[in-house]
């Protein structure tokens, strides 16, 4: 089943369905951790009863025997405690692999997705490292203080069965650290939240900066780029550090009060020891037990800053996959022919208002070629978008065989489009790899794709041939060399639609004569080609030319009735000057 963006129905009752419906899906998996969670809280009690033991029947008996057998309880019930904590930690490990299992190519998908919704501004993939930081999350000591927190009335609980006192006492120090705890939330959020905000806009001008590390430095401009980063990574720094320095002052007194309570609970215990009230063990007893009643909500205090970036991560997640929503399945349609047909269209960049294109309007029967034409800015570079689907149409329709090109799957269609743009962008992999488009490779169609856009020849002269390695940029690759492989890559198996944006803007006339007979030879195989260019040789080519300026279609029909109606003009105004 072919699929296509659509808008994702948003429960009322439940924020970001999506994450929330990832999560409930591993609840199996927390409901197993948290019976082992309860397992290992109650033999967290074993230390505590062993020492009320010792204290209060061994001593008081002399008895060795007793002693022996205790301690070997005691042994074997914590050693029991170490397996049930690994379990519960792999159990956790497991939920959060399937989690990012889960969620890996829908997040993938939708960053690919906003990266050509902004037009090719926001490049960054920031969105898999918060899903991979969240994995990481669930698998760390926060989240264990959550699965424990809710034994803390039960311990409490034990305490008021050694007296009433002690109880009092415990709940009284647990309010004031779930007071602290609320404290470091309040106290971090806002300035965390507006540094995770910076750190991301820090992050794309530095991948900006790298995109154009020859422009920046053959301009001298690295020093000022740098500085205008450095301020901005400066801003993130202090408010990350006060943050920091409030989190950890309000951790240390955690900790402090914590250890202070745990002393005036020996010392009450002291007392009522004295007034023989409960037994030495007891009071001993009790200062242990406040500390285990108090150890998750410590826990809590200082993993603190660990769970709001978890939140951030979260929230960020959701709004993504909101703003970007799944797809949906529709029907297969069947392979294209290559008749194209475009009605009206009106083409409206991402993230801006003004339309570009307005009002485009013809039709190609599959193997005709047409040629687009018109000043920097009159909107050539925006129409290819919307004919390959690319970017939306604001009005009108791309029809591809009768279908609307948007209806299309990418992934079935893909096979049958072939694109140059401006900006030939290669990937990190062998030269047959980038034509064969990192799919399956066929040598024959590999080198069929090559001689036709050729580059053949070339290609054999290279070190290691077609498993010549090259890098992102092409590597040493010239700007020719590149466009002719990029060429390469949009005709490999004989694609039923081509376009191709400047594809001599790098040639010399040797390889431009040698781009017009490619084209030739493309179309001869039925393919429907598209050439956007300002050189005049390659629109020799062409069945049809299509005149833009400033986004609007200024002439449209065969090639050489538009060529009479440009040049007619021209002529008559030389005839009047002579």
């Amino acid at each position: 089943m072919a699929t296509r963006p659509t808008q994702t129905m948003n429960n009322k009752d439940q924020k970001f369905p999506e994450l929330a419906n990832a999560l409930s899906d591993v609840r199996n998996y927390f409901a197993y951790a948290g019976l082992f969670s309860a397992a290992i809280n109650l033999l967290m009690l074993v230390p505590i009863i062993y020492m009320l033991q010792v204290y209060d029947r061994v001593l008081a008996s002399s008895s060795y025997s007793t002693l022996g057998m205790l301690t070997l309880l005691m042994v074997g019930l914590l050693l029991a405690l170490g397996g049930f904590e690994w379990v519960r930690s792999m159990i956790m490990v497991s939920a959060s692999n399937r989690i990012e299992k889960k969620l890996r190519d829908r997040i993938s998908d939708a960053t690919f997705k906003r990266s050509l919704m902004s037009g090719g501004m926001v490049t960054n993939s920031q969105p898999l490292a918060d899903l991979s930081q969240l994995r990481q999350f669930l698998t760390g000591n926060g989240v264990f203080a959550f699965f424990d927190a809710p034994w803390v009335p039960i311990y409490i609980a034990v305490m008021f069965m050694f007296h009433p006192w002690f109880g009092v006492a415990a709940i009284f120090a647990a309010i004031v650290m779930v007071a602290l705890t609320f404290a470091t939330e309040m106290i971090t959020h806002d300035k965390l939240t507006e540094a995770n905000t910076l750190s991301s806009s820090v992050a794309n001008q530095l991948n900006g900066s790298l995109r154009n590390s020859e422009v920046i430095e053959a301009m001298g401009m690295a020093d000022d780029i740098r500085l205008r980063q450095h301020q901005k990574s400066d801003q993130v720094l202090r408010l990350q550090t006060d943050a920091s320095q409030q989190a950890g002052a309000l951790t240390s007194v955690s900790k402090t009060f914590r250890m202070v309570m745990q002393s005036l609970m020996l010392g009450l215990g002291a007392l009522l020891a004295l007034q023989q009230e409960i037994s030495p063990g007891m009071m001993i007893a009790g200062s242990l037990l406040l500390g285990r009643a108090l150890a998750p909500i410590d826990l809590l205090v200082g993993s603190w800053r660990g769970f709001t970036e978890a939140r951030a991560r979260y929230n960020r997640l959701g709004e993504l996959l909101e703003r970007i929503p799944a797809n949906q399945e529709t029907m297969k349609l069947p392979a294209p022919e290559g008749n194209l047909s475009i009605e009206q269209l009106v083409v409206v960049p991402p993230g801006a208002k003004v339309p570009v294109v307005r009002g485009v309007s013809l039709k190609l029967n599959a193997g005709e070629a047409l040629g687009i034409v018109g000043p920097s800015a009159s909107g050539k570079s925006s129409l290819a978008r919307a004919i390959l689907g690319i970017w939306p149409a604001q009005a009108g329709k791309v029809r591809l065989d009768g279908a609307d090109i948007w209806n299309w799957d990418r992934t079935e269609l893909g096979p049958y489009i072939g694109y140059l743009p401006q900006d030939i962008e290669l990937f990190d992999g062998s030269i047959s790899e980038n034509i064969c488009r990192f799919g399956e490779a066929d040598p024959e169609k590999i080198v069929d794709a090559a001689k036709l856009a050729g580059v053949h020849e070339l290609i054999l002269h290279l070190p290691e041939g077609y498993d010549t390695v090259i890098g992102g940029n092409g590597g040493a690759l010239s700007g020719g060399q590149r466009q002719r492989i990029g060429l390469a890559r949009a005709v490999y198996n004989s694609p039923k639609l081509l376009l191709l944006d400047e594809p001599n803007s790098n040639l010399d006339d040797q390889g431009e004569r040698e781009l017009v007979d490619a084209i030739r030879r493309i179309k001869q195989q039925g393919c429907t080609v598209i050439v956007i260019s300002h050189r005049t040789m390659v629109l020799h080519s062409m069945d049809k030319l299509l005149v833009m300026k400033e986004g609007t279609p200024i002439h449209f029909g065969a090639k050489d009735e538009v060529l009479k109606n440009l040049m007619g003009p021209q002529i008559q105004n030389k005839s009047a000057t002579a």
